[in-house]
C-alpha cells in the first residue's frame, strides 16, 4: 500500500558511495523531491552531505578514524539516522534502486525478491562497476526496511524496443539466444529526457532525436517518437564513445593481441578498459574534464578533441539510423556544463543543420542554436532518481488496482 504522504527513498549505490533522494508520494502529481545527498569515499575517507529541494545544504559530516562507515551497510545506516531526523512522521512505503542490467527479459521496474537477486547477480559480470554495488544497496536497504517493498529499474530498460538490426552481433544466432547481444545502457536518464520533452516541446517529441548523456559515463541514443531505436553502448558499458575511465568502442582484435601476444591477463585487460582508459587514461591527468580543460598539457588537450570526435562521429551514425534528426539534447555532468566541448562537439555538423549559438551557450541556456536553425540543439537537465521514484508509485499502484 502506497498512499498521498507516504515517502519513497531511492538510492543509487556505486563502488565507494551511495547517492540518495528522498521523495513526497502525491495523490495525482509525481512524486517530489524532498531530500538529497550522499555517502561518498566508502572504505577510504567517507564523507556526508544532504541537502534540501532547492539545493541548499542542511548537512555535512567527515567522520573521524574509527568511526567511519566502512560498508554499504554502514553507510545507508548513516542515512537513515539524518533521515530519521527530517521525514516528519513520513512513512517510507518503498525504496527504489537503480540497477544497471536487466538483462534480455527484465525490461520493467521489477519488486526484487530472492529469485530475481539470483537473476541480477548473474549479470555482474556484464557490469562489474556497477551491478555488484547496486546489489549491495539492494541487500543494505531490506535488512534496514524489512517488509518494505524493494523496486529495481534497469538502465538496460528502455531500449529493450530496439529492431533486431540494432540489438545483434555478426555472430551465428545461438550467441544473441544465449543473451550476447547489444542491450544500451543510461536508459532512465534518456527515458526522462523524453517524458520531459513529451511535457515541455511535444512537436519534438513527436519527432526524431538524438539525445547525448554525456557525464562519466557517456553515451547517446537515438529516440524516434520518445522510444530508443538505437544507442552508442552494446552489451556492456563499456562500448560506445570514450568515457572518464572507460576505452569505448575498441577493436576487438587490440583486446585478442594484448592477451595473446603481449600476454596481459583477462582481469589486466578488464582493469585497463574499465580504470585507466578513456579521458583518464589518454590524457593521464585526469578523467575530469574541468581539470583538462585547465590544463596545458598537449595530452589533455588530445584527450578532450578525440572526445568531441568520437561523439560527433556517434552523432552523424545516429541520425542516419533515424533517416534525419529534429533536436540534439545534451544531459548530464558534461553535456550540462562543459560548453566549450559542446561547441567542439557540434563544429562540422552544419551538413544536418546543427549549429551553436555562441552567445547562448556561454550562457548556457536551455536552447544553444541560433534562432530559426534546421535542427534546435537544447541542454537539459536529467533526473534519474525522479524518473526512479516514478517508477515506483506506479508500479505499486498497478499492484493494488490489480
Amino acid at each position: 500500500m502506497i498512499a498521498p504522504g507516504d515517502a519513497v527513498l531511492v538510492l543509487n549505490a556505486g563502488s565507494s558511495s551511495i547517492k540518495f533522494e528522498l521523495f513526497e508520494v502525491r495523490a495525482e502529481a509525481a512524486p517530489i523531491a524532498r531530500f538529497a545527498g550522499q555517502v561518498e569515499g566508502i572504505g577510504a575517507a567517507p564523507r556526508f552531505t544532504a541537502r534540501d529541494a532547492a539545493g541548499r545544504r542542511l548537512a555535512e559530516r567527515d567522520w573521524a578514524e574509527g568511526g567511519a562507515p566502512d560498508s554499504h551497510r554502514a553507510a545507508l545506516a548513516a542515512i537513515i539516522a539524518w533521515l530519521d531526523g527530517v521525514l516528519e512522521g513520513r512513512r517510507v512505503a518503498a525504496v527504489g534502486h537503480r540497477v544497471v542490467h536487466g538483462g534480455p527479459d527484465l525490461a520493467a521496474p521489477v519488486v526484487v525478491d530472492g529469485a530475481v537477486m539470483e537473476r541480477l547477480r548473474a549479470l555482474a559480470p556484464l557490469a562489474p562497476l556497477h551491478q555488484p554495488h547496486n546489489l549491495s544497496g539492494i541487500a543494505a536497504a531490506a535488512e534496514r526496511f524489512p517488509g518494505i517493498p524493494q523496486v529495481a529499474c534497469f538502465d538496460t530498460a528502455f531500449h529493450r524496443a530496439h529492431p533486431w538490426e540494432a540489438d545483434t552481433f555478426a555472430l551465428p544466432p545461438e550467441f544473441y539466444e544465449r543473451g550476447i547481444r547489444r542491450y544500451g545502457f543510461h536508459g532512465l536518464s534518456y527515458e526522462y529526457i523524453a517524458r520531459s520533452l513529451e511535457q515541455h516541446e511535444p512537436e519534438l517529441a513527436a519527432g526524431r532525436v538524438v539525445v547525448a548523456h554525456l557525464g562519466n559515463g557517456a553515451s547517446l541514443c537515438a529516440m524516434r517518437a520518445g522510444r530508443s531505436v538505437d544507442s552508442t553502448m552494446g552489451f556492456t558499458a563499456l562500448d560506445g564513445v570514450p568515457m572518464g575511465t572507460r576505452s569505448g568502442q575498441i577493436d576487438p582484435g587490440v583486446l585478442l593481441h594484448l592477451i595473446m601476444t603481449e600476454g596481459m591477463a583477462p582481469e589486466a585487460v578488464q582493469a585497463l578498459l574499465y580504470g585507466n582508459a578513456g579521458l583518464k587514461g589518454m590524457s593521464g591527468i585526469s578523467q575530469d574534464v574541468r581539470d583538462l580543460e585547465a590544463s596545458d598539457d598537449p595530452r589533455a588537450a588530445r584527450a578532450l578533441s578525440h572526445f568531441a570526435w568520437r561523439v560527433r562521429r556517434e552523432i552523424g551514425a545516429l541520425s542516419a539510423v533515424l533517416g534525419g534528426i529534429e533536436a540534439l539534447v545534451f544531459t548530464a555532468g558534461i553535456g550540462e556544463n562543459a560548453r566549450g566541448l559542446r561547441a567542439r562537439i557540434c563544429d562540422g555538423l552544419g551538413f544536418l543543420g546543427i549549429a551553436i549559438d555562441p552567445v547562448r551557450n556561454a550562457a548556457n541556456e536551455r536552447e544553444i542554436s541560433p534562432p530559426g536553425a534546421g535542427v534546435r540543439v537544447l541542454v537539459l537537465p536529467t533526473d534519474e532518481e525522479a524518473m526512479i521514484a516514478r517508477h515506483v508509485v506506479g508500479l505499486l499502484r498497478r499492484s493494488i488496482s490489480s
